[in-house]
């Protein structure tokens, strides 16, 4: 099935990646025919900088890669939590068409094409730790407070669970990385993820009283969404998206660390040709990661076989090696 893309774009580090993700994309998915909205958020009175991407030579190399650059306002979240412009973006795409959206963290590494999605049923990326809520020692407990937000929206909590899990154990509730989502139309679904978002934020649970909400805001909502149109955890066998098909990297020394080979072969094949190197070295991160081969000598820090079960871990080795950017 035909589907859109959607990726933000702005400046600093996301106008770099929007690059290494079209770049990845046109190598590794040819024959994919649809269109790759790069949002771009615009200077209003909620950034304190201006977010939209003003270097000519960076907006040419984005749109020779197939990218679109479609302005958007931030009318609701903006630079107090930027990660709200995947919420806003939505409104960009066009109405009644299929649509995923990627972090633009991301690589496309296999015929993304190919993906057996079935958008009748959305779902997300389940490359995702147990990072909300975090559980006080008096409570409340994650049933308690799921199950608060699931009857705020008037959803069913019990069959959302994961009863092979126990209870109590973070994996037995609904919980996705919003790194990547999917449906069939983005305005049905981008509506609800902004309703719920804003109601979580402005007018929460009293469960929600001692938990963070800043950045996990869209990843406490999307969940939420994605069941209320009868989505789930396995809507998408496994084996395609965060497998063989995509790869969300987060940060270059977090892709040199933990990623597949298959993954960093096509990140510097994808960037190769001259006319994307010289605009993309730019950026001190993918100019010392990739060309100066920065990156290989951090990966041999990793045993692929072995990696520590913990990000932070990982993060912390890398740091204490010198090799840290962002």
């Amino acid at each position: 099935m035909k589907f859109n893309i959607l990726i933000i774009g702005q400046s600093g580090r996301l106008q770099y990646e929007a690059i290494l993700f079209l770049a990845s994309l046109r190598q590794s998915a040819p024959d994919f025919n649809g269109q790759v909205f790069v949002a771009e958020p615009q200077h209003n009175e909620r950034w304190d900088q201006n977010p939209a991407i003003t270097d000519p030579e960076i907006r040419e190399v984005i749109q020779n890669l197939g990218g679109k650059i479609t302005p958007f306002e931030n009318t609701h979240f903006g630079g107090d939590y930027p990660y709200g412009n995947k919420i806003e973006a939505l409104s960009v795409l066009p109405e009644g068409e299929p649509f995923v959206f990627f972090d633009t963290d991301t690589l496309i590494t296999g015929a993304l094409d190919r993906v057996p999605s079935d958008f009748e049923h959305p779902s997300a990326s389940l490359k995702v730790e147990g990072t909300w809520p975090v559980i006080e020692l008096y409570g409340p407990g994650y049933t308690a407070t799921w199950k608060s937000l699931y009857d705020k929206f008037k959803l069913d909590f019990e069959s959302s669970l994961d009863v092979s899990q126990p209870d109590e154990y973070w994996r037995r509730y609904l919980y996705f990385n919003a790194g990547y989502f999917y449906y069939k139309c983005p305005k049905i679904f981008g509506d609800r993820f902004l309703n719920y978002a804003l109601a979580i934020r402005d007018d929460g649970p009293k469960e929600l009283v001692c938990q963070e909400l800043d950045p996990w805001l869209d990843q406490v909502a999307l969940p939420l969404v994605i069941h209320s149109f009868g989505g789930s955890r396995d809507a998408l066998e496994a084996g395609h998206l965060e497998g063989p098909v995509s790869c969300h990297y987060r940060l270059l020394p977090l892709l040199y660390a933990r990623e597949s080979d298959l993954a960093i072969k096509t990140l510097e094949t994808a960037i190769a040709p001259n006319k994307i190197k010289k605009v993309v070295k730019a950026y001190e991160p993918i100019r010392r990661m990739v060309y100066q081969k920065r990156g290989a000598k951090e990966r041999a820090l990793f045993d692929q076989n072995n990696l520590p079960r913990k990000e932070k871990q990982i993060r912390n080795t890398i740091k204490r090696a010198g090799f840290w950017m962002r």
